[in-house]
């Protein structure tokens, strides 16, 4: 084990009023591998940035083998051995895998690139990584986990020190995983910081020398991997007070049939998923970034096709090929991005909220602004809509809570009597969040089936019958309404097993 390369002592940030890191240390020792945890929120991204040289912090210093450093570029912290390998692949799915290894470190030759130097670069490489890739095959027919490698033979081109891996398993299979992790341990017994930013609990204990966690900005647990368990690991990243959240909705009494039966379904995201839905029942499907949850949500709504098994509506077998097929099965859909897949930005708040229904309030092919205002205003009240009563307002001129409290109450003037959810209080404040969390125990309670399919533990604790765990795109565990709760949910979809 080697000297600290980097050290990292009280790093704050704020964007506007609101400081999103309170004075962050970290330490990062060549030749080991350091877990970086926290929920969404917790200032990860932020901090990370900041290592990278893609953010500039407020206050604090950095010192890169002893020496203080300020990065005022990604280009920067490059040159002092900084790499951020992030979950979105950056390469040039065009040029050839040696291209994209030696990508902006082209060696040249009489002012030409040499083509055989690139060939030799990329080779040594991946022959340090103990990898074997095809060197002149386009990236683009590459898969993933493929396409991730020579992201980290990219960083070994440039003499990487400290490599910082974010979310790196999220959408790779089982086996990408565990050859990302030989690739990882190589890189650290030839002297490379590792940083490893994870949700996983499973990968944290399989793969790090020691585990940081932020919480609220701030280091909440800094220690060597083998000193902690899962327990405290989840005790410092949720915090005791949010880990007894209460529920607001009972466990439904479920005596009658099913509303929606899944058998078996598969895709390129997920696999031999099977559950049953019922009136008065919100399931909640728990996963973080990659586990599936969003695809399986949009594949139940038309909205992204699945390749095997089979969906039942009422008994009724269906697969639907658009979201249109859908709303007619009475089934609606609050989309992850409210903003690009669900608002019609440019229309009123009463468009919007009828806009599935225009057809059934026109009369003699005429919309007209009287219905829709009615239409509005039933659910402006029961849903307590903070906007003018009229619906006349243009949607974005709304807080994010109550843009959602109009998107779910087109499904409610539609009659969809099936709702699936998919990340419903993204990006809403505290108290907007428990308005939702009410609107949705009050459905549930009138005999509305729901589904919310999310990453936020907070979303399950208020208001899920029981809840389904995805990981890697398979259902790992069931948990009864009894037994939900934030440690439950986070120590599954970390990896373990709830009986």
């Amino acid at each position: 084990m080697t000297k600290d390369f980097l050290a990292v002592r009280g790093i704050r940030k704020s964007f506007g009023p609101v400081e999103v890191l309170h004075g962050v240390d970290l330490d990062l020792a060549g030749g080991t591998i350091t877990a970086l945890l926290g929920e969404n929120g917790a200032g990860k991204s932020t901090f990370v940035r900041i290592l990278a040289g893609d953010h500039r912090p407020d206050e604090g210093t950095i010192a890169v083998d002893g020496k203080a450093s300020s990065f005022h570029s990604v280009s920067d912290a490059r040159q002092a051995g900084i790499r951020l390998i992030a979950q979105e692949i950056a390469d040039a799915p065009t040029l050839t895998v040696a291209e994209n290894i030696v990508l902006g470190a082209w060696p040249t030759k009489g002012g030409l690139i040499d083509r055989r130097a690139v060939l030799q670069m990329a080779r040594e490489a991946l022959d340090l990584l103990g990898a074997e890739l095809p060197l002149k095959a386009k990236v683009a027919n590459l898969r993933l986990g493929e396409r991730q490698i020579i992201e980290i033979a990219r960083a070994t081109i440039g003499a990487s020190k400290c490599i910082i891996f974010d979310e790196a398993t999220a959408a790779l299979s089982d086996a990408e995983a565990r050859k990302l992790f030989q690739l990882i341990r190589r890189l650290a017994e030839r002297g490379a910081a590792v940083l490893y930013i994870t949700h996983r609990l499973d990968e944290v204990f399989a793969l790090a020398d020691r585990v940081c966690v932020l919480r609220d900005g701030r280091v909440s647990l800094d220690r060597p991997t083998v000193q902690v368990n899962q327990e405290q690991v989840i005790e410092a990243m949720v915090g005791r007070a949010v880990a007894h959240a209460r529920h607001l909705l009972a466990a439904p009494a479920l005596a009658t049939n099913p509303v929606l039966e899944v058998a078996h379904l598969g895709s390129d995201a997920f696999s031999d998923i099977s559950f049953t839905l019922r009136p008065g029942e919100v399931l909640g499907m728990y996963g973080k970034v990659g586990s599936g949850v969003q695809e399986l949500s949009a594949s139940l709504v038309g909205a992204r096709p699945f390749d095997s098994g089979t969906l039942f509506v009422d008994g009724r077998p269906k697969h639907f090929r658009h979201p249109a097929e859908a709303i007619a099965a009475s089934i609606g859909h609050l989309p992850a991005d409210r903003a690009s897949e669900g608002l019609l930005r440019t229309m009123t708040l009463a468009e919007n909220l009828s806009a599935p229904s225009w057809s059934r309030l026109a009369r003699h092919g005429i919309l007209s602004g009287e219905r829709l205002s009615s239409a509005y205003a039933r659910w402006h009240r029961e849903l307590r809509v903070k906007a003018d009563p009229s619906g006349n307002q243009t949607i974005t001129e709304l807080s994010g809570g109550n843009q959602q409290k109009v998107l779910l109450g087109r499904w409610l003037e539609a009659g969809s009597r099936i709702l699936v959810l998919t990340e419903p209080t993204r990006g809403v404040d505290v108290g907007a969040r428990q308005e939702i969390y009410r609107v949705l125990a009050e459905l549930a309670a009138k005999g509305h089936a729901i589904i919310i399919a999310t990453s936020d533990y907070e979303d399950i604790n208020a208001v899920a019958s029981r809840a389904l765990i995805l990981v890697r795109g398979q259902i790992v565990a069931e948990i009864p309404h009894e037994k939900i709760s934030t440690e439950t949910l986070t120590e599954a979809a970390g990896g373990g097993v709830h009986a």
